[in-house]
């Protein structure tokens, strides 16, 4: 009976899901993004996110407690040279889930997982977000800012009169001399 345990056990065994979150997680940090079945994608989230915040500290306890779990070595080398840096301000949320519809051969619902540092196309599409000044605690007088903006000279802004709309003329249509032929023919008669 599962009394209280929260995790999806995914119809196997223990070792055989270690063994299959374990290969999902290699793939994961090689590829930066697989796709996989809905299921499997949230128990990954729940496996890999622990694993990239050990990571960030770059010591040989944290790496052989991440090896233990990839049981990899260059996945454990690409996650603290090159994840690592990348997600070092980020305070968690390394991993998206997007739903992409249902597989052909039983409709299972299907997932693509990402690293979220790692996606370019939308990294590009994002604004940069600029700097900002940081705010005080305390407010700041009003009566202070008032005389500043009273010293301004009041722009002026001229606008030009309103003239009638003049009627759209129709374009002028040249008839060709094959056209004007039959005319004159006609008229002839």
């Amino acid at each position: 009976m599962r009394h209280n345990k929260s995790f999806n056990h995914l119809s196997r065994k223990s070792g055989h899901r270690k063994a299959l979150l374990a290969n999902m997680a290699v793939s994961l940090i090689e590829h930066k993004r697989i796709v996989t079945t809905e299921a499997k994608a949230k128990a990954l989230k729940m496996y890999v996110e622990p694993l990239i915040s050990k990571s960030k500290e770059d010591t040989t306890h944290s790496r052989r407690v991440v090896f233990s779990y990839l049981k990899k070595k260059e996945a454990v080398t690409e996650l603290f040279r090159n994840i690592a840096p990348k997600v070092a301000g980020r305070p968690g949320g390394y991993t998206r889930v997007l739903k992409v519809g249902f597989r052909q051969g039983d409709g299972a619902d299907m997932a693509l997982i990402e690293l979220v540092d790692f996606n370019e196309a939308a990294l590009a599409a994002s604004p940069k977000k600029e700097a900002k000044k940081p705010s005080t605690r305390r407010s700041r007088s009003k009566k202070a800012a008032a005389p500043a903006e009273e010293t301004k000279a009041p722009e002026t802004v001229e606008t030009a009169p309103v003239a009638e709309a003049a009627p759209a003329e129709e374009p002028k249509v040249e008839e060709t001399p094959a056209a004007e032929a039959p005319a004159e023919e006609k008229k002839a008669e």
